[in-house]
């Protein structure tokens, strides 16, 4: 088994869509980047690649007992084993995962672009290694609070979390049931719509605003999901990661 060495990871916890384990470029000073002094590296197929990159199953069991124990993190000039944690590629995209002791990848991370060129060089002279598992036959549904990558694609890091605090707005004003409500954001949306609005049935008019909302992001989408978000406290919290304190 071959091992990567002085490993920084960027973690990630409970992502099930590979378009939020943001790469090097994307990493912040104040995310809690970690050093890995020691990991196993594995070269798999790119279905399994796929499989552990977007989604949160099960991963094989004779792939977790190849790498027990084998990894080890640096903190504090201590060395602290970790249960089952590796480093994965097809030899086209390559993620770190921690398990934290469970067994599915419950932490993933990119590499920073030295040390992804250092593995992709030990894995040329590496055999793609077979593992036995079952991958869930329905295919993976995608909603509006785990969007297709599609919808996420082009975007930055901002842009994705900033949307996704949208879609969490609009997913709550879905709970509502109210239909002067959805009206009246979706004529803050297509205030040019505004009379063919007032006609609209709940259901019309709040899938048009999703559909309205959910492709690309803008200024107008950030101002549209500033104004949405007003007066809910959890909501105003993600806003100002984001975007610093809103002016009110």
């Amino acid at each position: 088994m071959q091992y990567l060495h002085d490993v920084w990871v960027n973690w990630f916890e409970g992502e099930e869509n590979g378009y939020n384990i943001c790469h090097f470029h994307e990493w912040r000073k104040d995310d809690g980047v970690e050093l890995l002094d020691q990991v196993p590296l594995l070269k798999i197929d790119s279905v399994l690649f796929n499989y552990i990159e977007n989604d949160l199953a099960e991963l094989p069991k004779q792939l977790l007992d190849e790498i027990y124990q084998k990894a080890y993190l640096r903190k504090n000039h201590e060395r602290i084993q970790l249960d089952y944690c590796f480093v994965v590629s097809d030899g086209i995209g390559i993620l770190v995962v921690d398990t934290l002791g469970y067994s599915v990848p419950i932490r993933k991370s990119r590499m920073i672009p030295r040390q992804e060129q250092l593995a992709y060089e030990l894995l040329e002279s590496q055999e793609t290694i077979s593992y036995t598992y079952r991958i869930n036959e329905e295919q993976k549904e995608f909603h509006i609070l785990s969007p297709e990558p599609e919808i996420m694609n082009g975007l930055t890091r901002k842009e994705r979390q900033l949307k996704q605090l949208l879609f969490m707005a609009l997913d709550q004003l879905y709970s509502s049931e109210n239909v002067a409500e959805v009206r009246y954001w979706y004529t803050e949306w297509s205030p040019e719509r505004y009379f063919e609005i007032q006609h609209l049935d709940f259901e019309n008019a709040w899938n048009e605003l999703y559909e309205n909302t959910k492709y690309g992001w803008t200024a107008k989408h950030e101002q549209f999901c500033e104004k949405i978000i007003k007066g809910q406290p959890f909501f105003e919290k993600l806003w100002e990661v984001e975007n610093g304190p809103r002016v009110n």
